[in-house]
């Protein structure tokens, strides 16, 4: 079965912010576009009106039936190329996206659904789902020029190869799909003076950590760019914490990327950090990509 890429629908507006974003990657790679409404109104909705209960409006299930209509049309309006698809699930949305999310190209979400707090930076969906899908998860986030891809620049935040190789590959692609530049940093830091657990060697100088950092850039890039996925590069490794200097680049970027370790077990990957802050802070769409074994 050939991969889709699915977004996650609930009528809110981040959620159509975010079917907007998914049409045009399903453009950019030529793929399927599966919608998903996932919702438990099943479980509460009585199966017919009580005796002698009046008039009753619509049912949940036929606004649930309307919003997917609407979405589909939204979509086809976005792009007429693109094969749509769409299901609609009586489930938990976070369980049910994580299941569709099973040999998908990636997952795509808002980031607040229908009913959360406008003042809550991530819905709690977006996070569970971005913390422990199989495959890549965007959280469509951030300002309108971030999400619009105006700055033709894709952001990959290093790390170490074996947890960011798979990241590494996504953004290669995204590059090259979008035939943009793609900007690859590593933060790097020096202990910290005075502090005895972390006093460096004799003779060790910030150059050596900031070669430290190029050099794991090298390990990191070596393979993509054997594979001949070649964009535009450009490597940066900068002083500072990653999550800030990934928060601060992320205002120049119409994508940022990162890498995330698989855990094996009931609880799946666990979002470091970086990933955190960058799910709640950043200036654009934010991709989260697990490490396959």
């Amino acid at each position: 079965m050939e991969a889709a890429l699915v977004v996650g629908v609930d009528g809110s507006e981040s959620s159509l912010e975010a079917l907007d974003w998914a049409v045009r990657e399903a453009a950019r790679h030529a793929l399927p576009l599966r919608l998903v409404y996932a919702s438990l109104w099943e479980r509460y909705e009585p199966a017919a009106p009580s005796a002698g209960a009046g008039p009753r409006g619509p049912s949940e299930q036929v606004a649930v039936e309307n919003t997917v209509a609407s979405a589909v049309q939204r979509a086809r309006r976005t792009d007429p190329g693109v094969r749509i698809g769409a299901d609609v699930v009586a489930d938990d949305p976070a369980a049910a996206l994580l299941r569709a999310g099973r040999g998908a190209f990636a997952v795509v979400t808002g980031s607040r659904g229908r009913g959360e707090l406008a003042g809550l930076l991530l819905g709690s969906v977006g996070l569970t789902v971005a913390a422990r899908a199989d495959c890549p998860v965007i959280v469509v986030r951030g300002d309108r020029a971030g999400i619009h891809g105006t700055h033709e620049r894709i952001l990959l935040g290093a790390d170490d190869p074996a947890r960011a190789g798979e990241a590494a590959r996504f953004a290669f692609r995204e590059a090259r799909a979008r035939d943009c530049t793609l900007d690859v940093v590593r933060a790097w830091r020096r202990p910290a003076p005075g502090t005895a657990d972390r006093r460096p060697p004799a003779g060790e100088a910030a150059g050596d950590h900031e070669q430290r950092a190029s050099a794991l850039l090298d390990d990191l890039l070596r393979q993509p760019a054997a594979e001949g996925l070649g964009p535009r590069l450009r490597r940066h490794t900068v002083e500072g914490p990653a999550r800030r200097v990934l928060v601060n680049r992320s205002a120049a970027a119409d994508l940022v990327v990162i890498g995330a370790q698989r855990r094996h077990g009931r609880h799946g990957l666990q979002l470091g950090t970086v990933a955190h802050t960058l799910l709640h802070h950043a200036a654009c769409p934010v991709a989260v990509v697990p490490q396959r074994a």
